[in-house]
Formats: structure tokens, sequence, C-alpha cells
């Protein structure tokens, strides 16, 4: 019942993502990966009710666990709109499950009862496709899931060079579902085909709800140009060698040091006279065209002369004006939250976070040490 239940929903899930209004390039990446998720389910439940003598025809499926692999990583790139890493060479992430199909080619080519003998035999004559696919499968499986990782790791710098505000959405989920193909993969080592395919209908179910939950992925949500967001606690881990690395990043751009200072300056000009910073929702591209500059170019003069990312660089100028404001007496008949807000928050978990991130200690602890005095939220 249990891997019924996980076929129809993939399927259904499938079907869902393919008559999509609006659907992305991830969409339809996923509903391909349900539909393999699907089959495979399929093949392996027809391998534990169907009489053995129809064993040989569901081999048509062996090769089936090589395409989850790739499957994960396309996606993850295409959510997290890295599609440099989708479109290069991607036709070789499959190459082992053509190498796998091409060396069943004569266990294809013999006759029915001569398969049947390879199966009372425990594969006797093709051991070494058994071994290679194994092999394969596991290799697959952790490259996949830590390429996945990585991914994330990428796509979460890049949202701290361009956003200021990543509450309203999430990918936390994706890693979820990427920690969740490591288990089942981590089960494949033990090659308790019960244990594993039972994980894999619990994942399909889980995919479905959590799937369902997450806007813009089952929903008819337009496409938008903007990469997808982590959330605040994502984004808000703290990367010690990180100025290092926006160096690096650097090292081959044409912008000389002079061209950084200019635009520093007019980057400082504009936080100091126009604060900015108090568009809750201010993104780098928008705020590099008010300094008539180029997103890139911004983003190396932040990383930079700054060394810190473009959320940390804004963050901390709101907090800078919070602590500005909250000491002024007439502020006072304002709630902590209140005052936030103004400075370009826009909600308390974020302002709290960046607060503590950025001063070391809590803005109540701040208060108190400072002997300001204001409402209560």
């Amino acid at each position: 019942m249990l891997y019924i239940s996980a076929i129809s929903v993939a399927l259904l899930l499938a079907l869902v993502l393919l008559t999509k209004r609006n659907k992305t390039k991830a969409d339809g990446i996923l509903a391909c990966w349900l539909l393999v998720i699907g089959v495979h389910l399929v093949q392996y439940y027809l391998d534990i009710t169907v009489d053995p003598y129809y064993f040989p025809y569901l081999m048509i499926g062996f090769p089936l666990p090589l395409f989850h692999g790739p499957m994960l990583y396309f996606y993850t790139s295409s959510l997290t709109n890295q599609h440099f890493y989708l479109r290069k060479h991607w036709v070789w992430h499959f190459a082992p499950v053509v190498l796998v199909y091409v060396l069943m080619i004569p266990f294809f080519l013999l006759s029915h009862s001569e398969k049947l003998l390879v199966f009372e035999n425990r594969g006797k004559g093709f051991v070494f496709v058994l071994v290679i696919q194994r092999i394969l499968v596991y290799a697959s499986g952790a490259v996949y899931v830590i390429l996945s990782l990585w991914l994330l790791r990428k796509h979460k710098q890049t949202v701290r060079d361009r956003f200021s505000q990543v509450e309203k959405i999430n990918l936390t989920w994706l890693r979820y579902l990427i920690y969740g193909m490591g288990l089942q993969w981590l089960a494949v080592f033990y090659g308790n085909d019960r244990i594993i395919f039972s994980l894999v209908a619990l994942f399909v179910m889980l995919l479905g709800y959590f799937g369902i939950k997450q806007v813009g992925i089952f929903t008819n949500v337009p496409p938008t140009n903007e990469p997808a967001i982590e959330t605040s606690t994502e984004i808000e881990e703290k990367n010690s060698a990180a100025p290092e690395q926006h160096k690096a990043r650097y090292l081959k751009s044409t912008l000389s040091l002079e061209a950084q200072q200019v635009i520093h300056e007019k980057l400082s000009k504009a936080m100091n006279d126009q604060k900015l910073f108090l568009n809750p929702e201010l993104t780098i591209t928008e705020l590099a065209s008010r300094l008539s500059v180029h997103p890139n170019h911004l983003s190396q003069v932040i990383n930079s002369l700054e060394s810190k990312t473009f959320y940390d660089f804004i963050n901390g100028k709101r907090i800078e004006e919070f602590k500005r404001i909250v000491a002024l007496p007439e502020n006072q008949k304002y709630t902590l939250l209140a005052l936030a807000f103004e400075c370009g928050f826009n909600s308390k978990t974020a302002f709290y976070r960046n607060f503590k991130n950025i001063t070391g200690q809590s803005p109540t602890l701040y208060l108190r040490q400072e002997h300001i005095k204001i409402q209560s939220d």
C-alpha cells in the first residue's frame, strides 16, 4: 500500500507540474525527476509482487538509480538560478547510465530461458556488470549530494551579495531534500532494498507535502528574474573566510583601485545623505542604479573595501541608524520594534539577529547598558 500511494503521488505531482501555467525550468526538471522516481517505484513493486518468470523483463530499469543524482543536481542548479552548471556538458552526467546499458547488451540478447538461468545462478556471467553498477551508484550518490550542497553554498553567497532582506522566500526545504537524498544513499550502502524503497516512498510523500507548501513550486506563480532566497537563519551564518574569498573572486576584474575608491565615495555619500538603507526591500541592483554603476562593480567595492557582503553592509548601516535614533529623547515614546522598522528592518527576527551578530549583544541588553528607556513592545 505504501508503494502504491507513493507511485500515485509521484505521478500526480509530475502531472501537476507538467500542466502548470508559467512553469519554470526547475518545475520541468522536478516533473521529469518525479516520473523517474515513479517508474523506479513501479519497477520495485513489480519485483516484489510478480512471478520470478518475469524478472528478466524488469532488468530494463537496472540503471534507474543512476538518474537520481543528476536530477537532484539539475534541480538544485535550476532552482537557485545557477544555470551555468546546468547547461555545461549536462549530457555527460548521464554517461554512467549509458555505460550500464551498453554493458547489459549481451544480457538483453540472451533468450528468455538463458536470462532465467542467469537469475538462478545469481548473475553468473554478469557479475562484473553488477559490480560496476554498484560502484557507480555509490559514487553517484556521494558526488551529487556534495555537488548540490556546494551549489546551495554558492547561492547563499550570491544572496548575501545582492539582497538586504531575505525573510520572504526560503530554500531550507531544498537543503532538507538534499539531506533526504543523502540518507537514501546511506541506506543503499546497507543493501536492503525494502528499507531503501520505503525511504524513497517517504521521500516522495514529503516532497509532495513541502513542495505544495513552497510558493512557486506547485502553484501558478509567475517566474521571477531574481534568484531564489534562503532563510535569514542560513543567510546570517557567519563565514570568517568571506573577505579573502571575495578578494579572490575579483582578482581578474578590470576595475582599478582608483575606480573602486570613486564608487566607494559615491556609496558612502548616498548612505550618509540619502540613507538608502532605510528601504526594506533594497537590492544591490536598485542601489547600483541609484549610483549609476554596474551591480557587479558595486558588489566588488563593498566586498573589497568594506570586507563585507551587501547583506552585512546594509544591515550594519541599519543597526547604526537604530543606535542613533534610539538615543534621541523624542523617540523614547516609541517601541523597540517600531524604531527597528523605521531603520529598514521588516521583521523582529531579522532585527534581533542582525543586532546580535553585529554588536555581540541583544537590543535589550544594549539599551540597559546605555541607560536608554523606551516603550515596551
